[in-house]
């Protein structure tokens, strides 16, 4: 399983395990897919931040494998 600190990984419409800012602390992830990529460098420590489907923002902690 790759991890999302790198934005060449994350493409849009691939299912991830995202981090909501609120949920740092508890380390809770939530599965989406993803519809907007939100950070702009091409990699960031702590996950690239996504906007998901269902309009959950959040840092990508786990790219789910594909089908």
């Amino acid at each position: 399983m790759m991890n999302g600190t790198k934005r060449a990984d994350i493409t849009l419409g691939i299912r991830v395990l995202v981090v909501q800012k609120q949920d740092q602390r508890s380390g809770k992830l939530t599965e989406g897919i993803v519809k907007n990529l939100l950070t702009k460098s091409p990699s960031h420590p702590h996950g690239i931040k996504v906007r998901l489907e269902s309009g959950i923002v959040g840092r990508v902690k786990e790219i789910m494998p594909g089908d």
